[in-house]
């Protein structure tokens, strides 16, 4: 007998559209209260609370006559409905001032209704790989996208200062006025100091690492040295490499090499040494030579551990560029921008370069898993996935 599947963690959709419908009850009620006061939010947000209590109300009713809707079908719907009602709750904050009751009841309420959304398309097990493309860009998109507009609202709504938490707007304001400065900062800190230093690093550390893997003197003597080097904080490292190196982006890329090389030459350690007994013992049958048996057997066991120390030190990489970059460097880098703009109080300009990182880290970790998934298809913990 086929045993049944494990529940999905996470909240109940019908609590959630419950909840929502809650919410959307009393922004209704209190935006009836409002009509008669002047300006144009009560009226909004009397139409933003009744399509609330519908949305839930009757994905809730639907679902109890009978199979309920599907999971595609009403993930969907809840998606579009929350999105036109963020859109008028992004609205609503340009038209009313102060922000009433009305508006905090159906943002909570929507972003319930969000929140059902994204439980009922994680659910969803596609038969197609399209499908699944399809679900796995959405769900972050509506995830992260969420997250931007309770940033916004609460920001705005609360009149929180700028200098203290700008909102995502003021933010993108600030970086579409400053797409130069913001290119320059990447070129010096990514293009050069990052990607340079990422690629001296990783690749040294697997040099090292072959070598060490045929004298056990050095895999004894050196291994401790690199645990004890890669535990150096980066704070101490970064003003000595500015000493040797000067204030150009070639100090910066040091400090990348020293961060870089040790988890690589650890974890290829570790990988050649994943090859189990019964491969080696039929490679000796096979009168295979060192390096046959390093190319064609041990290497290929250890791709799936020096991949995961090229993502470890993506992100590695260039925390230790901007990091190096206050101690020292010329009048461009993001780690420059940042110091400098927070002692000038231009907190947007600051939150506007690590938007720039975010997504520059993020796209590096994304090109090294795509390589990675190239790479390793064939090995049991890619066909799992």
């Amino acid at each position: 007998m086929a045993s049944a599947k494990p529940p999905v963690a996470g909240a109940q959709p019908w609590l959630l559209l419950l909840a929502s419908a809650v919410c959307g009850a009393f922004a209704l009620l209190l935006s009836v209260v409002a009509l008669d006061a002047p300006g144009t939010h009560a009226l909004r947000g009397l139409i933003i609370g009744l399509l609330l209590v519908l949305t839930a109300v009757g994905v809730l009713v639907w679902q109890r006559r009978g199979p309920g809707l599907s999971k595609v079908f009403s993930g969907v719907a809840l998606t579009i409905v929350s999105s036109l009602i963020a859109w008028q709750l992004l609205a609503l904050l340009d038209v009313a001032d102060p922000i009433q009751g009305n508006f905090w009841f159906a943002l909570i309420g929507a972003w319930l209704l969000a929140w059902a959304a994204v439980e009922r398309l994680a659910t969803i097990e596609p038969r197609h790989r399209s499908m699944q493309a399809v679900l796995s860009v959405l769900i972050p998109i509506l995830f992260g996208t969420w997250l931007l507009l309770l940033w916004e609202c609460l920001t705005r709504g609360l009149g929180v200062p700028q200098v203290l938490l700008p909102s995502p707007s003021a933010i993108a304001e600030r970086f579409a006025a400053s797409t130069s400065i913001l290119w320059a900062d990447f070129r010096q800190t990514f293009l050069k100091a990052v990607l340079i230093g990422y690629a001296l690093g990783c690749l040294a550390g697997f040099i090292v690492a072959i070598l060490i893997d045929r004298s056990p003197f050095l895999q004894r003597g050196l291994l401790p040295i690199g645990n004890l080097v890669s535990a150096l904080p980066i704070v101490g490292v970064a003003p000595i490499m500015v000493m040797w190196f000067g204030f150009d982006w070639p100090s910066k890329a040091a400090v990348v090499v020293v961060m870089t090389f040790f988890p690589m030459l650890v974890n290829t350690i570790s990988g050649l040494a994943a090859a189990g007994a019964m491969q080696r013992d039929l490679m000796h049958t096979y009168a295979a030579s060192y390096w046959q048996d390093l190319i064609k057997l041990r290497l290929p066991e250890a791709l799936p551990f020096i991949f995961n120390a090229l993502k470890i030190n993506s992100t590695l990489a260039l925390i230790g560029a901007i990091v190096a970059e206050f101690f020292g460097t010329p009048t461009v880098g993001m780690g420059f921008r940042i110091s400098t703009e927070v002692g000038r109080m231009n907190v947007d300009m600051v939150w506007a370069e690590i938007a720039v990182a975010a997504v520059a880290g993020s796209a590096f970790y994304a090109v090294v898993v795509m390589v990675e998934r190239a790479c390793t298809f064939w090995h049991p913990s890619m066909r799992r996935r």
